[in-house]
């Protein structure tokens, strides 16, 4: 977990400034239509204002910016380029916009800017209101797992008169992330044209956050047809020198589906989102949830005091509370958890100890309370997970399952078939088959279609680790378990031994075509995996 006290000033108030060249492709869009009132709800120190003066876009121009010296640079930036129709506030957009909702004198032809990126947590609890009030006013779902940048997209959209464009600098978390997903079914709905110029390479420097542009069009009246998403994929800065008209009108349209839900479908070829609906149709490809059960692991509120080494157990007399755990990717370096894995862990110092106080006894020996006041002088009886029990160190809710998964993975998730009875932490996740044995589950896991869906349904950030959590685990995509015969051995063996891409494509051919996939299909779908993984991982097009 990431703490406010430990974040830079620059990203407690999401300041990551727009490229010149970006922003002037964007100011170029929106003079298209020659917009007599613009909005740039997070102005910063006025690198737009250059921009809009590079593409000698008209009109007034209304910026926001909190920050009263960075306003104060915005508004001289503007007077030096001779743009006389700038009005900056030094104000709080959000709390601007709510009242501007019901002013239907404030509204924009235009709308330009990259809006702030920082975590609904680390907002001060006046400006978290005011967050939350902006999906509540537009009747969408609210999640605090939001960042500020949502609401900013959200409250401009809103803002714009019918016919109007947003041209925004935004995180590509846009595509996939779950708490994006009442924004883009928003857009979805009241857009008549949205395309994203998805570059390969990340475009800021010093952040491991990638970005997106976001190009939208408004309706111009509600019963308008929505075209859909277009997706625009870009190498390196040549696009910045096309037309941005021609950008905007290039990419083939997708709705439905696409656009109701996450928008990484809109990533693949035709052919390969056809594929998985035919599937899907035939009942060929099952969800997780039909087959199996997915439950958050152990959830201690300590893990660095509850999941320890072998020489803390021994330190501090703990034999008789620990118990075998595994719940980091280099715990489980195949597919089988088993003794002589627990031991090799072991062996190496990995922590692979769950410690399990059920009740107060620990503190009647003399080490084991040394153990404990450990633990208290470093305050973690006071983080909210152990303070809300009694005592603070009696972790609920411990079992284990015979299967287990990691929540992150490099290139594609995998199970775990848990031999030993090991726990597992909030780090990883237990489950149960419902059909099938749990070898067959673990083997069928592992092949092109899985690992596609899996792309399709989780998020990524900095550093393009694969994230999962149950509810996207519950919409994966999986041949039918018990029509699998398993080579368990064979298939551990492989993944210790051989590149995830090697396995993949064996495990393909054997899981999918048992169930009666042709070669094309099987190739079809480890395209599509690579091709989102490989977008992922930022590896260029020029190396695959």
């Amino acid at each position: 977990m990431n703490f406010k006290k430990f974040e830079s000033a620059e990203k407690l108030r999401g300041g990551y400034y727009t490229p010149a060249d970006l922003a002037t492709f964007l100011a170029r869009w929106v003079s298209k239509i020659s917009p007599n009132r613009t909005l740039e709800p997070s102005c910063g120190d006025g690198i737009f204002f250059e921009a809009i003066n590079n593409s000698k876009l008209s009109g007034e121009i209304v910026g926001f910016e909190l920050d009263e010296a960075e306003a104060q640079k915005s508004q001289e930036r503007a007077q030096t380029l001779g743009l006389s129709r700038v009005n900056i506030r030094a104000s709080d957009f959000l709390g601007w916009a709510l009242e501007a909702m019901d002013d239907k004198t404030e509204r924009f032809d235009a709308v330009i800017g990259n809006p702030p990126f920082i975590r609904y947590q680390y907002l001060p609890a006046l400006f978290q209101d005011r967050a939350q009030a902006i999906f509540d006013r537009l009747g969408c779902k609210f999640t605090k797992h939001t960042n500020a940048w949502v609401s900013f997209v959200l409250a401009s959209f809103e803002l714009l008169r019918p016919g109007g464009r947003l041209a925004m600098v935004v995180p590509s978390e846009i595509i996939h992330v779950m708490h994006a997903q009442s924004l883009r079914s928003y857009l979805g709905a009241n857009a008549r044209r949205l395309i994203v110029v998805d570059p390969e390479e990340l475009w800021f420097d010093g952040t491991l956050q990638g970005a997106v542009l976001l190009l939208v069009e408004k309706k111009k009246k509600a019963t308008d047809y929505a075209e859909g998403l277009g997706i625009y994929p870009v190498r390196g800065r040549d696009f910045l020198q096309f037309d941005p008209e021609d950008v905007f009108n290039t990419p083939q349209s997708i709705n439905g589906k696409t656009v109701e839900g996450k928008w990484t479908r809109a990533l693949l070829a035709p052919a390969t989102r056809e594929l998985l609906d035919e599937l899907i149709a035939t009942n060929l490809a099952r969800r997780f949830d039909e087959v199996a059960d997915v439950d958050v692991g152990i959830v201690t509120g300590a893990n660095k005091f509850f999941l320890v080494e072998d020489e803390t157990v021994q330190r501090f007399g703990l034999q008789k509370w620990a118990y075998p755990m595994f719940g980091r990717s280099e715990h489980c370096p195949g597919i089988i958890y088993d003794d002589e894995q627990h031991q090799a862990n072991a062996s190496s110092g990995k922590p692979t100890n769950f410690i399990w106080f059920k009740d107060t006894s620990v503190e009647r020996t003399k080490l084991g309370k040394q153990y404990i006041e450990q633990g208290l002088k470093e305050s973690l009886h006071t983080r909210y997970k152990c303070r809300i029990r009694s005592p603070w160190y009696a972790v609920p809710s411990v079992y284990s399952t015979e299967i287990g998964m990691l929540k992150r993975s490099h290139d594609t998730p995998r199970l775990i078939l848990n031999k030993v009875g090991a726990y597992t932490t909030d780090t990883a996740y237990r489950i149960r088959a419902k059909e099938g044995a749990a070898e067959q589950l673990v083997y069928s896991f592992l092949n092109g279609l899985t690992a596609l869906s899996a792309e399709l349904e989780g998020r990524h950030y900095g550093g393009g680790v694969l994230e999962l959590v149950p509810s996207e685990i519950e919409k994966l995509l999986l041949p039918p378990p018990s029509k699998i015969t398993p080579e368990i051995d064979e298939l551990d063996k492989a993944v210790r031994t051989m590149s995830m891409d090697d396995v993949l494509a064996l495990q393909t051919k054997r899981v999918l075509g048992e169930v009666g996939l042709s070669i094309a299909q099987q190739d079809e779908l480890l395209s599509g995996w690579q091709r989102l993984r490989n977008r992922r991982h930022r590896v260029s097009s020029e190396a695959t």
